[in-house]
């Protein structure tokens, strides 16, 4: 029977993880196309935004942008290969169940659906709303503009939050995870629905109003 050293899975994660730290900006660029494909990296974008951002901190705007460019790119490409692949993506990856929440997600907030989950930390799920978003031939457009805000928002905050708290952020995250947790979700839920309503106010006022 072949047993598996967890030490030996392990070591060349963390070496990886060493590695892009060191390469600072361009190592979340690369992170970001790998958390938001189809390997999926829980909380490296998050940590490692944290933690530049505290080594250096005259350069917080630029760690959050990287970031953020990275998950754009990383999830346009999940996108684009969902879009191609059609509904038949979202049965290859997804349960049928998870299928039919996101789709109905999707019927009913469009925009939303994709803003919401992008702003939000780990555990909340994003790929499948990416996969969702090509497969059901969701605007490009749209799209991308939804995921630059969402994650824009979510790594400026994780910048400054290393800035002001430094490599304690860390500690105080992996200590009080659960009400930081709740805390960081309620506050993104509220931005994306106030960012949400602006958005579908705007729309209807350009709409043109039918000749009486």
């Amino acid at each position: 029977m072949l047993v598996l050293d967890p030490t030996a899975i392990a070591k060349p994660a963390h070496s990886f993880l060493h590695w892009l730290r060191h390469l600072g900006g361009p190592g979340l660029i690369v992170l970001g196309l790998i958390d938001n494909s189809v390997i999926p990296v829980p909380g490296s974008m998050d940590a490692l935004t944290i933690v530049l951002s505290a080594k250096q901190r005259d350069l917080w705007p630029y760690f959050a942008l990287m970031a953020t460019v990275g998950s754009v790119i990383g999830g346009y490409l999940t996108y684009r290969i969902a879009r191609r692949q059609g509904k038949g993506a979202m049965e290859r990856r997804l349960s049928r169940k998870r299928m039919d929440k996101v789709t109905k997600t999707f019927e009913k907030w469009g925009f939303g659906a994709v803003l919401v989950p992008a702003m939000l930390p780990p555990p909340a799920p994003m790929v499948p709303f990416l996969i969702a978003a090509g497969a059901l031939q969701y605007s490009r457009n749209k799209f991308l503009v939804a995921l630059a805000i969402g994650r824009g928002i979510r790594f400026t905050i994780l910048a400054l939050l290393g800035v002001f708290y430094g490599r304690q952020m860390i500690a105080l995250i992996a200590n009080h995870a659960r009400p930081i947790l709740i805390s960081f979700i309620a506050a993104s839920v509220a931005l994306g629905l106030y960012i949400l309503y602006r958005y579908k106010y705007r729309d209807k006022r350009s709409k043109p109003r039918p000749a009486s």
